[in-house]
């Protein structure tokens, strides 16, 4: 089935293109219009022919080639003009993806639109570093938080909603204030001693782990100069790393602190 006059918003997942869905990977290959973000993985622009138009829009913390209106607008209006457009996004269209608000303005507009999920950043990130975010005994939940305001807005974290030591937390965007998010952690109650991963640039690559404590994680990614992007998890599951490291079985980024 060809694409149809309609904006797609795809999930491009973390960076493997092997984590590419099929209906993506078709909707990529038979596109007029492309528009992606800074998080599509090189190896996945390269599945796209030669022939499809592409808009380059990406967003990375405080540098914005287009602002988030901006965008809205320029889908509108390409849909006005082109067959086909693929939005395409870095893991999941609606999970910390701006993919909602997307959605809404093309509806607005009485655009016509589908989305197709993606395989999100941290099932996958979490996975490819040996971190099941649930396992029995070690974690009754998981829950995702984003480190990271619009706007530049200062970031707050609700106690409550981090205490509890049986949930998995998963902090999308975290580097930049991850000094404030060690501090409310531990204010909240959660013990110093909790493990805790920083994943570099899962699933592709150039994948790096650490894995320390939360006292520790402020010293140890400042060590090994972890950048974005970057996805942290804490929590007790975070100490199957080791055994479980399938994907980087030859890394030495490993550094161990439970104390």
């Amino acid at each position: 089935m060809g694409i149809q006059a309609k904006v797609y918003l795809v999930g491009a997942g973390p960076g493997d293109p092997d984590l590419l869905t099929v209906k993506a990977l078709r909707l990529l290959q038979t596109a007029d219009t492309l528009v992606y973000d800074r998080l599509v993985s090189r190896e996945i622009l390269e599945l796209i022919p030669e022939t499809v138009s592409r808009i380059f829009v990406g967003k990375a913390s405080s540098r914005h080639t287009l602002s988030q209106q901006e965008i809205n607008a320029l889908l509108v209006e390409l849909a006005r003009k082109r067959p086909g457009v693929v939005r395409l996004k870095g893991g999941d269209p609606f999970i910390f993806g701006r993919g909602g608000e997307e959605a809404l303005a093309l509806a607005r507009n009485n655009i016509p639109f589908e989305v197709v999920p993606g395989i999100t950043a941290a099932q996958a990130c979490a996975a490819y570093a040996g971190i099941p975010l649930t396992h029995r005994g070690l974690a009754r939940g998981v829950q995702f938080i984003t480190g990271h305001r619009k706007d530049n807005e200062a970031l707050v974290i609700d106690p409550a909603s981090v205490a509890d030591p049986d949930q998995t937390l998963v902090v999308y965007m975290g580097l930049a204030n991850l000094p404030l998010i060690v501090s409310d952690l531990l204010n909240a109650g959660r013990a110093a001693d909790t493990p805790a991963a920083m994943v570099e640039r899962g699933t592709t690559s150039r994948q790096r782990n650490i894995v320390t404590t939360i006292g520790h994680l402020q010293e140890t990614v400042e060590r090994y100069a972890i950048q974005s992007p970057a996805m942290l998890i804490i929590g007790p599951v975070v100490s199957l790393a080791e055994e479980l490291n399938w994907f980087m079985p030859w890394a030495q980024e490993m550094e161990l602190k439970y104390a």
